[in-house]
């Protein structure tokens, strides 16, 4: 009998071996293996947007009560569309609606498995062969992996640490060709910390109608603004250039877990409709997995009934963290913060590596200061800055000082010997 490979006609998928390379839950899982588990201090998880862990960022009880009232009410327990409850896909419209000169129908929007399907989804409908995608760097890498898997050609551009992370739209243009189907907006930013100005946007938006190419408007992080800047949704700018927007209940509603969102045409003009865009996402939704039907079933009531005074709490509770981040990495050596984050859970730094004794990358930085003082930092590498931080200021205040102290220690103790 033949023990070895030899015999078996077996493939696999070789693009989905550089998965754990390329995505932030991989690169997370490395780091966590270097802990020291003989460190009696607790963990402090500065890497990953997920505060609802803290008590002080815990949802609303109209939430769970909606959800509560759904399961009980037993009217959710069948299969549903593949674009989703009718209900639902209306509340979402209202709700965005509010934002936008022009009303949103219940067929402009299509529920996902969070904003992560949503991203599947687009982007498999988009990966005609030949054609490329637009996506910033620094950005979200769910792009990047999703894109590889379907080979979707990647052109980055760049986002400029000088001007709040804004667009440099000169190298967007200079990026673009015929096979160029849409650009990749994070508004609020993920992994920045950056708001959009309203001119900025239509900006955008005005380059992507000159380019014609689509605008893919990644709003999981809508209204978390807490600085100059109010939110403005890409949608907005719909009679410029078609927005396929995205979104969730994820952040806003600190209920990651939920894995609800959506996917939201704002096209006035129905070009997309023309250009057999819709069709396509309907399409790619009839082989899609459902989210949880009587979550989908809560969604009108939580729209509807999430009183101000809860998201009110989360803005403060977040601009607190967030200053609290900023002025505390002001005071550690061999980092550098060029913008206070207005938005989002994050910021990005800059590492001074030449300041540092033993350390020679941005990665190797996260290793071991996961190793000797158990704080998780995203490299930036991930997010395609080498040599920069993601840091992540949604967690308790007090676990933020502590973990701020101890990279402080961190890189006083490898601080080169003057």
């Amino acid at each position: 009998m033949e023990n070895g490979s030899e015999r078996w006609h077996v493939r696999v998928n070789e693009r989905l071996n550089k998965t754990s390379e390329t995505t932030i839950r991989g690169t997370l899982a490395k780091i966590n293996r270097n802990l020291n588990k003989d460190d009696p201090r607790p963990t402090v998880p500065l890497g990953h947007g997920d505060p609802s862990t803290f008590p002080c960022f815990r949802t609303t009880p109209v939430a769970e009560d909606a959800i509560v009232d759904a399961v009980r009410s037993a009217k959710f327990n069948s299969y549903v569309p593949s674009v989703g409850i009718l209900p639902a896909r209306r509340a979402i419209a209202d709700y965005l609606s509010r934002d936008l000169p022009y009303a949103l129908s219940s067929d402009d929007v299509y529920l996902a498995l969070g904003c992560s399907q949503a991203i599947e989804v687009i982007l498999t409908v988009l990966a005609c062969p030949g054609a490329n995608i637009l996506l910033p760097r620094p950005g979200y890498p769910c792009y990047e992996a999703r894109a590889e898997y379907l080979q979707l050609e990647v052109r980055h551009f760049d986002l400029n640490p000088k001007k709040g992370w804004e667009v440099d739209l000169e190298s967007v243009e200079a990026l673009a060709d015929e096979n160029t189907a849409a650009i990749v907006i994070i508004n609020p930013g993920n992994p920045c910390g950056s708001v959009y100005t309203h001119q900025h946007l239509k900006e955008i938006a005005e380059t992507a109608t000159k380019l014609g190419i689509l605008v893919i408007a990644d709003e999981v992080y809508h209204h978390l603004t807490f600085g100059r800047n109010p939110f403005v949704p890409m949608g907005a700018f719909g009679s410029i250039v078609p927005v396929i927007t995205l979104g969730s209940i994820s952040k806003r509603w600190l209920v990651p877990g939920w894995r609800l969102g959506w996917l939201v045409t704002c096209d006035p003009n129905g070009i997309l409709r023309k250009l057999g865009v819709v069709e396509c996402i309907t399409g790619c939704m009839e082989m899609a997995s459902d989210p949880t039907t009587f979550i989908q079933g809560a969604i009108p009531h939580i729209l509807e009934k999430s009183g101000e005074d809860f998201f009110s709490k989360t803005i403060d509770t977040l601009r607190v963290a967030a200053y609290t981040c900023y002025d505390r990495i002001k005071e550690i050596p061999s980092i550098i913060c060029q913008n206070r984050p207005e938005g989002s859970m994050f910021v990005m730094v800059r590492l001074d590596i030449s300041s540092l004794e033993d350390i020679n990358d941005d990665a190797e930085f996260c290793l071991k200061l996961a190793k000797e003082e158990s704080v998780i930092v995203l490299p930036g590498a991930a997010v395609g800055m080498r040599n920069w931080l993601r840091i992540t200021f949604a967690i308790d205040r007090s676990a933020l000082e502590d973990g701020l102290q101890r990279i402080k220690a961190f890189c006083q103790r490898h601080a080169k010997k003057k």
